[in-house]
């Protein structure tokens, strides 16, 4: 358990207590930092409430916590700096939960509800910072301005860590590498593919496996006359040439006979 010599020990125990359950089930907007070691300073981060000219900021403050504890009240500053009628340029809060309507009852976890519904209704009439305040009755329009300066320049918050986003790049990367693929695979298809014209080159079955020279087949010239066709010409002009033979022996035998 954490010491702390400006602190009594049963107030360090009500504390250790009452910073557990905060952490444990936080305020809405509210997150409390605790340094274990000392108790007597509590940091939170407060979120700028929707709909004001704090939103989308997150200010960092503080509770200062005396010896006599909680008989008197904490102290707050904020640490972020912010445009408010009600938190001085120092960072000092000034709140009457704080001040005059402290009660040793209230708990860190109204403090901390009551200083952040100060960003939601702001109170002029009682100012620390006196511009803030005299323009926020003149002009609201100027005031609202003015504060969201402050909040995207002093509150603005940390990026957060979004997996559904990297998620999305993850797959979108991975579509355009498979798309990638394909087309490599596509291109490599195309650059393989065998020609009808191109000599066999399947190894030979026979042998110690290795490929045989490519077989060269020479190309067929289509004649338009089917191989049976064309033997059957082929035996009919050697008949012809045979009988003309054998006419020119019969002529010569019937000049020898007309010459006895």
């Amino acid at each position: 358990m954490a010491t702390n010599e400006n602190l009594p020990p049963n107030v360090i125990k009500q504390l250790a207590k009452e910073l557990k359950n905060l952490d444990e089930s936080p305020p809405e907007g509210i997150k409390v930092c605790v340094n274990d070691d000392d108790f007597s300073t509590i940091y939170a981060d407060i979120e700028g409430p929707a709909g004001t000219p704090y939103e989308n900021g997150v200010f960092r403050m503080k509770l200062l916590l005396s010896h006599d504890f909680p008989h008197s009240p904490p102290k707050g500053y904020f640490l972020t700096k912010i445009f408010h009628p009600n938190i001085a340029t120092n960072g000092e809060i000034c709140v009457n939960t704080l001040k005059k309507d402290w009660n040793p009852s209230l708990g860190l976890r109204h403090v901390l509800i009551v200083v952040r519904c100060l960003l939601i209704e702001p109170f002029p009439e009682s100012a620390l910072n006196e511009q803030a305040g005299k323009m926020l009755l003149e002009n609201y329009e100027e005031y609202a301005r003015h504060a969201r300066l402050y909040t995207g320049i002093h509150a603005k918050a940390k990026p957060k860590f979004k997996s559904g986003a990297i998620s999305e790049s993850t797959t979108a990367l991975n579509v355009d590498q498979t798309n990638t693929d394909l087309k490599s695979s596509a291109a490599g298809a195309a650059l393989t593919l065998p020609s009808p014209l191109a000599p066999s080159t399947t190894p030979s079955s026979r042998g110690n496996g290795q490929e045989q020279p490519p077989a060269v087949v020479a190309p067929t010239i289509d004649t338009g006359v089917g191989g049976s066709a064309a033997a059957a010409l082929k035996k009919e002009g050697g008949g012809l040439a045979k009988v003309h033979t054998d006419k020119k022996k019969i002529d010569a035998r019937k000049k020898s006979l007309k010459r006895l």
